[in-house]
Formats: structure tokens, sequence, C-alpha cells
């Protein structure tokens, strides 16, 4: 099993984008996917986690309000749509897989990491 993100790019403040996580044939129907993110000389940040079995979101207070996490029907592609974005949303997305089931933005939890996309937000 795999899980590749897609999606990123170079976008103006105020933009958005859509990123895409993607299992590869695997239908995560029990665990939470989460989504983070790591900028230049800084650790790995949680941004977001979505529970497969019930659909309910946590989301990290900066991007509160601004992004939205979301499950296809099958469970086999997650979405992360970022509004309003901003030069400080400026990282590498990854996306993994929450086998402790704890719904935690913390990445020690998390594993099946993805390649990562690129997200530059320009001023």
């Amino acid at each position: 099993v795999q899980l590749v993100e897609s999606g990123g790019g170079l976008v103006q403040a105020g933009g958005s984008l859509r990123l895409s996580c993607e299992a590869s044939g695997y239908a995560f129907d029990d665990y939470p996917i989460g989504w983070f993110r790591q900028a230049p000389g800084k650790g790995r940040e949680g941004v977001s986690v979505i529970s497969s079995s019930d659909g309910s979101t946590k989301y990290a207070d900066s991007v509160q309000g601004r992004f939205t996490v979301s499950a296809d029907d099958a469970k086999t592609t997650f979405h992360l749509q970022m509004n309003r974005l901003k030069p400080d949303d400026t990282a590498v997305y990854y996306c993994a897989v929450d086998y402790a089931d704890l719904l935690l933005l913390d990445p020690s939890y998390f594993d099946l990491w993805g390649q990562g996309t690129p997200v530059t937000v320009s001023s």
C-alpha cells in the first residue's frame, strides 16, 4: 500500500489549492488519514485529520476555517481544500495513516507517509 500526494503548486496569497492523497488500490475504511506540512527549517506540523469511519475531523488552529479535509465515498482518495492561502502556508504537504486511530495531529502516531507535494504561496 502506498499513499501519493498531488495538487501542490505555486499560488498567490489569497488563492486556493486542492491537494489529493490517493491510496493505491486500498480503502482506508478503519483508520484516520492525516495531513501534515513541513516548512523549510521547521518540524513537521499537523494540519488536519479525518476519520474514515465517521467523517469526524480536526484542524490545526492556524488553518481552521480556511482548510477543509474530505474523503471520497470509496475511502481511497482524500482531499485537502485550502482557501485564503497565506505565505505562512508554504511547505511540503504530506498525508499519512493513523494506525493508532487516535485522531490526533501528532505526526509520531502516523505511518505510511507519502512523498509529499510542495505548496508555495507568494505574497
